[in-house]
């Protein structure tokens, strides 16, 4: 069953950082644009980085230069380096393809960023 499988986060304190993990099972990922997403609460789902298969990377506004996308797809996982933490970057974060597909949302990792 292809899936794809979040860890990484957790509580940090403002200004710190965490390296979120995305392990994709099934090589049809290695071909495709891959996105990191996050929900917090009461709001939708929104895009915060993508990775095309060139290794191309994108970022929402809201990022500011403080994260950074990368993918190994000789072991088929992708990444999102976050630094300088904002309580407002709290939200559980998901990894998909770009654009998303619905069967294969995860459970997710939980980033809380707060003192």
């Amino acid at each position: 069953q292809v899936q794809l499988v979040e860890s990484g986060g957790g509580l940090v304190q403002p200004g710190g950082s965490l390296r979120l993990s995305c392990a994709t099972s099934g090589s049809m990922f290695r071909f495709a644009a891959m996105g990191w997403y996050r929900q917090a609460p009461g709001n939708q789902r929104e895009l915060v980085a993508w990775i095309t298969p060139g290794s191309h990377e994108n970022y929402a506004n809201f990022v500011e230069g403080r994260f950074t996308i990368s993918r190994d797809d000789a072991n088929n996982m992708v990444y999102l380096q976050m630094s300088s933490l904002r309580p407002e970057d709290t939200a559980v974060y998901y990894c998909n393809l770009l654009p998303w597909r619905a069967e294969y949302w995860g459970q997710g990792t939980q980033v809380t960023v707060s003192s």
